[in-house]
């Protein structure tokens, strides 16, 4: 019985004049997106089962001719019936339509297995962070076995084929109903899922086919980088079972607050103190950046949080091009102890000032608030 009574060339996006590659292009594609394991769309078996059914019509000749002239009539009355699909296993799929195993095995047995991702920390410096550093780390991984290769069976002996699953390595359940037959599989307990038994386990690994090693792996930090940031290192993880491949390294980036500096995003912010007579009369101020030190002129009448912007003296943009800024913020101290002839000569210098003295030349801040809105 047919699962569905939409157009099998809609159903797997083909023309209807469509080649047999172009079709089985378009069922890959499809199956790896819409398999019950990846998608996480409510009606992703549903849409399986069809995409299935789709192609086991139109990658036969026979079936294709039956249905371009008589639609699903006419294949009903030829009495077709879509295969029911063990929903848990790509690769049996693949294998059954194209016998080959690019998910696995299409018996099963000996599946390679990915190895495991495996993490890692490090700390650094914010200078570090802005220039990029090469940074040593060390760790334990597992690696494939020198002695067995990684088959986890003692040189010289060979494994059996496992009695109960025949080497398959896993174990298929069918159960009829009145929907169809269903198809349960799972991994043989006798074998676990391997397909073979080893009687004569590599004696260097105990049959695990892996040994633990101590590794030292150079990471390069990109300039720019974030504190909380993980950087990949592709392939240096845990060795995969029956020689699977790698894992992966992700290493977990600690930046270090720097007493001098606070970061926003790719700018650098800090302060810079004068006195009240520096404030009013000028100065110039060495200012500490992330590359060193610069000299900043600050003018006469310079104001208590006042901002000044030193251009692309920030961090570098990660993986991109050009710096942030560094922003220098201004504090004027106000003196807390004053002697006698300190507050003879302020009051003196009170008594002589007018409203010119403290009027400022450009807008005020409530000017600057109206222009913005405006």
């Amino acid at each position: 019985m047919a699962t569905t009574d939409r157009d099998y060339y809609e159903v797997l996006s083909v023309a209807r004049d469509a080649d047999e590659a172009t079709i089985k292009k378009s069922f890959r594609r499809l199956a790896r997106e819409l398999h019950p394991d990846v998608s996480d769309h409510p009606e992703a078996e549903l849409r399986f089962r069809e995409i299935t059914e789709a192609y086991e019509v139109l990658s036969s000749t026979e079936r294709r001719a039956l249905y371009d002239r008589y639609g699903h009539a006419g294949l009903r009355s030829g009495g077709f019936s879509p295969t029911q699909f063990d929903m848990g296993n790509l690769g049996d799929i693949f294998a059954s339509f194209f016998g080959d195993g690019i998910f696995g095995s299409a018996m099963g047995g000996n599946a390679q297995q990915r190895g495991a991702d495996l993490g890692a920390e490090i700390e650094i410096e914010l200078v570090e962070a802005s220039r990029g550093a090469t940074v040593s780390v060390p760790f334990d991984v597992a690696v494939t076995c020198k002695t067995c290769g990684g088959d986890g069976v003692e040189p010289g002996t060979e494994p059996l084929t496992c009695p109960r699953c025949e080497g398959t390595g896993r174990l298929h359940h069918v159960s009829r109903s009145v929907f169809g037959d269903f198809v349960r599989a799972q991994a043989c307990p006798e074998c676990r899922g391997r397909g073979v038994i080893v009687e004569h386990p590599c004696r260097d690994c105990d049959g695990a086919g892996r040994t633990i090693e101590s590794r030292e792996l150079s990471v390069n930090v990109p300039a720019g980088i974030h504190d909380g940031q993980r950087i990949r290192v592709s392939g240096e993880g845990h060795a995969g079972a029956l020689g699977g491949r790698s894992g992966d390294v992700y290493v977990l980036v600690h930046v270090k607050p720097d007493p001098r500096f606070v970061r926003e995003g790719n700018d650098i912010y800090s302060q810079v103190d004068l006195t009240i007579v520096q404030a009013a009369l000028g100065a110039t101020m060495t200012v500490e950046t992330i590359d060193g030190t610069v000299e900043l002129e600050l003018p006469a009448g310079v104001q208590p949080g006042e901002v000044r912007v030193l251009k692309s003296k920030g961090m570098p943009v990660l993986q991109g091009f050009g710096r942030g800024d560094h922003r220098v913020l201004v504090n004027v101290a106000v003196p807390r102890h004053v002697t006698d002839e300190q507050r003879r000569l302020l009051e003196d210098f009170e008594a002589a000032s007018d409203e010119n003295t403290y009027r400022a030349n450009d807008e005020s801040f409530f000017d600057k608030l109206k222009s913005a809105f405006r």
